[in-house]
């Protein structure tokens, strides 16, 4: 992005250097700020788009010089009920937020007036820091899957995040205990994933399912379980969890894709490691959340084992 590009309060401004002079209003939107058809539509409506403090054309041209604003904060209320929750707060600035989230808990409301998600505790967190609008989950964890996710504050540092994702741009690492020994010390599934056509819920390694790829290495060996830490390409929904099961090797304590374990009441899988490029400045951001204490126990109970 341009060097003369800012973000103040909800505006995106930009000058007009001679990179993308003679370009129109609508190419530098789609092109240099990476903002979608549908943004553009949304703008044009509220009246948020000014060139020279003026509403421009969308065919009309830059020059060097000329100041593009840019509405990028939601005008929208957040649509949650904020509720008080402990947070664990990895990382904050004014556009991003990375959580650390306990297990149990499921990112967003999956229905209509459903509460008790990590984002209803978002909600509430922001309410007491005085700020406003909707919690957008760049990508997603399974309830029972602890560990670290990244929140936009906006619309536009969501879209600019969600091509970030789609581009494998965005690099997740987790850590898990798998059922059985593995012998191999690293390795990469491959294997597509699609709905399983016998529960409404699982998925499954099926010939016509989405691309999927997960690599791993062995950290730790036990007599009857592993270590493991796992990169995603993809981001299959249960992906980990479905391509250990195809291999023999279910995550401990799983109830769908293996069994439920006495030392552990969830499966053994946690986000441990995120890393991605801030969307105004293009820095490489890194985090890491280690291994929670109920993973620590089944670990410290298979070793003694």
């Amino acid at each position: 992005m341009s060097q003369k590009l800012s973000i103040r309060g909800k505006w995106l401004e930009l000058e007009i250097d001679e990179s993308i002079a003679g370009k129109t209003v609508e190419q530098i939107l789609k092109e240099d700020l990476s903002i979608s058809g549908r943004m553009i539509q949304r703008l044009t409506r509220q009246k948020g788009l000014f060139l020279n403090r003026k509403t421009p054309f969308l065919k009309q041209k830059g020059k060097v010089g000329d100041q593009l604003r840019v509405l990028v904060g939601d005008r929208e209320e957040g649509e949650l009920t904020p509720q008080e929750m402990p947070l664990d707060i990895i990382y904050e600035d004014e556009h991003t937020l990375v959580v650390n989230k306990q297990a149990g808990l499921i990112v967003h409301p999956i229905k209509a007036g459903q509460a008790g998600t990590l984002a209803n505790g978002i909600a509430h967190y922001w309410l007491s820091k005085g700020v406003t609008g909707r919690v957008r989950p760049v990508h997603r964890l399974d309830k029972d899957t602890s560990g670290l996710i990244l929140i936009a504050k906006s619309s536009y540092i969501h879209q600019l995040l969600d091509r970030q994702l789609r581009e494998q741009r965005i690099e997740r690492g987790y850590v898990a205990i798998v059922e059985g020994r593995l012998e191999q010390q690293t390795g990469t599934f491959r294997d597509p994933i699609g709905q399983d056509p016998h529960h409404p819920v699982k998925r499954a390694v099926r010939e016509n399912g989405d691309e999927a790829v997960t690599h791993f290495e062995v950290l730790e060996r036990f007599s009857q379980a592993s270590v493991i830490q796992a990169q995603l390409e993809t981001g299959r929904t249960h992906q980990i969890r479905v391509h250990f099961e195809h291999a023999g090797h279910p995550v401990v304590g799983d109830p769908l894709y293996g069994r439920r374990h006495a030392g552990i009441n969830r499966q053994a899988l946690h986000a441990h490691q995120l890393s991605f490029d801030h969307p105004l400045n293009s820095e490489r951001l890194s985090f890491s959340a280690e291994m929670p204490e109920d993973m620590k126990q089944l670990a410290g109970q298979l070793r003694k084992e």
